[in-house]
């Protein structure tokens, strides 16, 4: 191996002392999670790995669907399905439980009115909720659920939003500890975290 450490496991490892006397070591393994990696490196990688599953797939619409109210025209980017649905991982990993509305308040923007102020304009719910359940269909993200209530039609469950999976968290956590080297080499004070 090249450079200062000669000792693999030294160099994939930290170590930190417990203790007063500093005579106890403990190590541990870096691992790198999707709050590590900033969202302009992080979201085009976990869409390149998202475009690999079979579970999330551009619906026939998305050729003429605009994204947001704000918006003018559809996407011009061919992938912007992918990208989309990795921001929303991205979204859920960080804040979940999260739900629709939420997230499309998030990916909105600034409404023209013309002469009037902008207001605020919202994403499209249906682009959000149809990446949503295309994640639930793998298994990366899964409905929390709040209370059940009593209808005329019987219990009906009301959920807080969706939040990510053991295994989506792995998943992400895996696309973020892969882009790493690339991150430290964009932003350098990230080699310390």
């Amino acid at each position: 191996m090249d450079g200062p450490c000669t000792n693999r496991i030294a160099c994939l490892t930290r170590s930190f002392h417990i203790g007063a006397d500093g005579r106890h070591v403990a190590w541990c393994c870096p691992m790198t999670t999707v709050y590590d990696i900033p969202a302009d490196i992080f979201n085009p990688a976990l869409a390149a790995e998202l475009a690999k599953n079979n579970a999330i797939s551009m619906p026939e619409w998305g050729d003429y669907v605009k994204t947001a109210v704000d918006r003018e025209r559809p996407p011009v980017q061919t992938d912007w399905w992918y990208l989309r649905a990795a921001a929303i991982l991205r979204k859920v990993a960080r804040n979940g439980p999260i739900g629709v509305t939420h997230l499309a308040q998030a990916f909105g923007g600034k409404k023209d009115n013309g002469a009037m102020p902008n207001t605020p304009g919202v994403a499209s719910r249906h682009i959000i909720r149809t990446a949503l359940q295309q994640l639930e269909e793998a298994g990366l993200v899964e409905k929390v659920p709040k209370k059940e209530i009593e209808t005329d039609d019987g219990k009906l469950q009301l959920y807080s939003g969706r939040q990510v999976t053991a295994a989506g968290q792995s998943f992400v956590d895996n696309v973020a500890h892969s882009v790493r080297g690339l991150a430290e080499d964009q932003y350098p004070g990230l080699d310390k975290y």
